[in-house]
């Protein structure tokens, strides 16, 4: 019927003009209408020094830049302000860290429904780049300690993050699409340079970020503590910054409007197909070769063919949240394993919270080395290294990475100090003596608790374990040295840690109790640089420079008086897979009760049975070719009439 009307309707418009197909009246005047002039040509937009890369496109960078050293010179810190600021244990404050993360990976969806139905791209970065400045003011007046209380505390910097994750996920979609739209279409390959640029800004900006916020909080006293409040405050100045640039660039903006939303047309199509299959279950009605099929009586046959090839992309991207369950640990476990390791490296100490820069830096150099020399290497020795197989090996990587961090974390239980129980006690000897000291340990009824032979200046001497009679008793020491024999009594209390000091008298020895203190992390420093410290002796006052202590660790100096760190739809897909991955780590951290070492084994576990998984995923996975789909949707979707479907067949006809 509507191919007839439109046959019919020039026959009777005497008014049509032959040469426009298109137009099926013109205006009829008895005035006559002076000529319009024509409109000036459109000004090009400026470049950069005279290329095809357009001037407009160095605010975005520089932003990118900006917002990424925000983002992540912020998140560097962040837990160990859980830890040591609010004083909350590894499980919350690790749960609270990936709940952060993956809120900043969920939001991507919400920013990108905003810029494509309603703002645009343009209006929808600096609308949310003001609440993620916002955000920063927040969570660094949480970090002040003269503001308030706990409570004070806690309750604006989950605020601050609520507002930061907010923004910082809205513009995620926005900034480098928009980027992207500053380009003419005939300057392709001008764009996919930009992109690589500004990805490298990224890397950079994480780079520097994470190297110079942790500096800023351990080496610079705010109030007598560590400076959180400055390490969240240059942060939040580097955003202020980026909203500035990229306002600066409006003017000479490509700013296109708002088209619509692809992810929701997707999900739309997604539900009418389920449901209008789930209306049609009757026997009587001819099946159709894929269950996207049945979107058809709404949904354009274009549509339906990039859902179907969309939909075999996304069923691979069902593995990876675990991957990113393992690699966003850098900045929660891992850097609660490096409080408790030496980051002395001869020419740097590094901060438990700056071990996060290898990643930025190991990317920046390991791209182009895989991509200018091993892939190309692999190449010509005729191995197809295909993407599926690149990630299943970075899979492999990964498993093999907590492998090692749960050998570290068994070394370091190790190395730590044991615990005293009920009625028990750990005790070392220290020799200060010319020759060696034989060390007997009496209990009450003069049963031989320790019998030990001590040399002079023993090195790195160790704790026995004595239990007690009682919660305190006197322990009684008998001490052969040469041709001499000494007894001394010393009282003794449990659960502690307790030093017998022998030193030589002329020609005779004696012996004094020291109680050792109990050590443990500080602020999340594995070590501290002590220039000089005040001492005194019976005789003397002096200064003393220790040196670097690490933190965790029992020191006892012995003073001789002498000196001793569909592309926007899966973009979003990807994005809702780390966000995924960080909500499987905050369940582990929350509920499975294990050790440290036992949770890096099951990742580790888990991401092998993953990558099991999504390598015979990928190996029965064959690419579909848009023509492939237009082949089979031409010979197996019925032909639509408007609202109304053709259900005809050769032998049932309804």
């Amino acid at each position: 019927m509507l191919e007839e009307r439109e046959n019919k309707e020039p026959e009777m418009n005497p008014f049509q003009k032959n040469e426009s197909k298109e137009t099926l009246f013109s205006p009829v005047s008895t005035e006559e209408v002076p000529p319009q002039p024509p409109s000036p040509p459109k000004k090009p937009p400026p470049k950069i020094c005279g290329s095809n890369y357009p001037l407009s496109i160095a605010f975005i960078v520089v932003n990118e830049f900006c917002e990424r050293f925000s983002y992540y010179g912020m998140k560097a810190v962040l837990t160990l302000y859980f830890l040591y600021f609010l004083h909350w244990n590894e499980d919350t404050s690790t749960s609270v860290y990936h709940a952060f993360s993956s809120l900043c990976y969920f939001t991507p969806v919400l920013g990108a429904a905003i810029a494509d139905s309603w703002l645009g791209k343009f209006k929808t970065v600096i609308y949310l780049s003001l609440v993620y400045v916002f955000g920063h003011v927040i969570k660094s007046l949480g970090a002040l300690p003269i503001l308030g209380g706990h409570m004070v505390h806690t309750v604006l910097s989950l605020i601050g993050l609520s507002l930061i994750a907010l923004g910082t996920g809205g513009i995620k979609p926005c900034v480098a699409a928009f980027g992207g739209d500053q380009f003419e279409e005939k300057h392709a390959e001008e764009r996919t340079r930009y992109f690589s640029v500004f990805y490298l800004s990224i890397n950079a900006g994480s780079l520097i970020s994470t190297f110079i916020t942790p500096m800023l909080r351990g080496d610079v006293k705010c109030f007598g503590e560590d400076c959180y409040a400055l390490a969240f405050g240059v942060p939040g100045l580097l955003m202020v910054i980026a909203l500035v640039v990229f306002a600066m660039g409006s003017k000479i903006y490509k700013k296109p409007p708002p088209e619509g939303n692809i992810v929701t047309q997707v999900i739309k199509c997604v539900w009418f197909a389920i449901s209008n299959r789930f209306k049609n279950r009757s026997r009587n009605i001819p099946k159709r070769q894929h269950w996207l099929d049945w979107a058809a009586e709404k949904y354009p046959k274009q549509l339906i063919m990039d859902v179907k090839a969309l939909t075999r992309v996304l069923f691979l991207y069902i593995p990876v949240p675990m991957f990113w369950a393992l690699l966003d640990q850098q900045g929660s476990r891992w850097t609660l394993q490096a409080t408790k390791m030496n980051g002395n490296l001869g020419f740097i100490v590094l901060q438990p919270d700056q071990m996060q820069v290898l990643n930025p830096f190991l990317v920046l150099i390991f791209i182009p080395l895989f991509d200018v020399v091993i892939y190309r290497l692999v190449s010509k020795c005729g191995i197809n290294f295909t993407s599926l197989r690149k990630m299943a090996v970075g899979m492999i990587l990964a498993c093999l990475a907590f492998g090692v961090a749960a050998l570290v974390e068994m070394k370091i239980n190790e190395m730590a100090l044991l615990k005293s129980g009920p009625q028990e006690i750990f005790l070392r000897v220290l020799n200060l003596a010319d020759d060696e000291v034989k060390v007997t340990v009496l209990g009450n009824e003069n049963n031989t608790l320790l019998l030990e032979s001590i040399k002079s200046f023993q090195k790195m001497p160790h704790y026995s374990k004595l239990h007690l009679n009682t919660r305190s008793q006197d322990f009684h020491f008998h001490l052969k040295y040469h041709n001499s024999s000494i007894n001394n009594a010393h009282f003794v209390e449990e659960k502690s840690w307790y030093t017998l000091i022998i030193r030589e008298d002329r020609e005779n020895i004696s012996s004094m109790m020291v109680k050792d203190e109990e050590s443990k992390t500080v602020n999340g420093m594995t070590s501290l640089r002590y220039p000089a410290v005040h001492c005194k002796t019976e005789d003397k006052n002096f200064l003393l420079n220790l040196g670097l202590l690490d933190i965790g660790s029992t020191y006892l100096f012995v003073i001789a008086n002498a000196p001793m760190s569909m592309k926007s739809v899966l973009q979003a897909a990807w994005l809702l897979t780390v966000a995924f991955g960080n909500i499987i780590v905050l369940i582990v951290a929350q509920f499975s009760g294990l050790v440290q070492w036992a949770e890096f084994v099951l990742f580790s576990c888990l991401l092998l049975v993953v990558c099991l998984i999504f390598s015979i995923m990928g190996y029965y996975y064959v690419p579909l070719k848009p023509e492939n789909i237009q082949e089979t949707s031409d010979k197996h979707i019925p032909h639509v009439h408007g609202n109304m479907i053709n259900l005809e067949t050769k032998k049932t006809k309804l």
